[in-house]
């Protein structure tokens, strides 16, 4: 095997089980420690990892900020499947609250097209606009409050003030985030930050709704911790790390 492919394996095996050890990389590659250690000093030169005693783990990374339009039509595929596995969660006559979330709009399009009854409160307009496109038995709720033209919904203390009001039986909550070290849950926006917390606290179940890339990513806003989420909905199985870690604080992974 060429480095390059090694180094690409390495990568790899990086990827799925969210941290890499040199014995092990040594065994599997059938090449000294030596040679490991080198290949991990090489592609932490190249900001691909990060060596620690004995390994390396993913470089964590702070999220880009973007507002909803620049959000909108990025990585389609994960968030359709992410979609997909929440609503098959959803139950006839359940309360609901989506929150302002890219996928949350596909989830929404789901629940617009399906016979199921439902209450759904939002404080995005998109999912407004989506659900009452269509001939349902959907009743929308929206909390109002001042527009966020960022995130093209209701953020800030008025809009606190009305959802502190009702009692979800489900959340489904956007993120930009999670470092599974420290178990925060961030965002980029105070007031967004803030209306995610009076939504949790309101909620029976909350599910975070989230590609399985941001476990590596973090926002500058930490609005709840893991303790405070029932379970994670993302479109693919995260490394044997992180689903160990998870399973410890009674988190599901779905």
């Amino acid at each position: 095997m060429f480095t390059e492919e090694r180094h690409n394996e390495i990568l790899n095996v990086l990827n799925n089980e969210g941290k890499v050890v040199v014995n092990d990389l040594s065994e599997k590659f059938n090449v000294t420690k030596d040679c490991i250690r080198k290949d991990l000093k090489i592609l932490e030169k190249r900001n691909l990892l990060k060596r620690t005693y004995g390994g390396a783990v993913p470089i964590r990374k702070s999220a880009l900020y973007e507002n909803i339009d620049e959000r909108r039509n990025l990585n389609l595929e994960s968030k359709a499947m992410i979609a997909e596995k929440a609503f098959n969660l959803i139950e006839n006559n359940e309360t609901v609250f989506l929150d302002i979330s890219t996928t949350n709009i596909l989830l929404a399009k789901l629940i617009s097209k399906s016979d199921k009854k439902l209450t759904v409160v939002t404080n995005m307009l998109d999912i407004i606009s989506v659900i009452n496109s269509n001939e349902n038995d959907i009743k929308i709720i929206c909390p109002g409050g001042i527009v966020n033209k960022a995130l093209n919904g209701f953020t800030g203390s008025m809009t606190i003030e009305s959802i502190l009001n009702y009692r979800f039986s489900k959340a489904f909550i956007g993120s930009c985030g999670i470092n599974i070290f420290d178990k925060s849950i961030t965002t980029f926006d105070f007031d967004d930050g803030n209306t995610k917390k009076a939504v949790i606290k309101n909620s029976k179940t909350i599910y975070l709704v989230m590609e399985n890339k941001k476990f590596y990513f973090d926002g500058s806003f930490k609005f709840a911790t893991l303790n405070d989420i029932d379970a994670i909905v993302t479109e693919d199985y995260p490394g044997k790390d992180i689903a160990n870690i998870l399973d410890k604080v009674n988190v599901e992974l779905i």
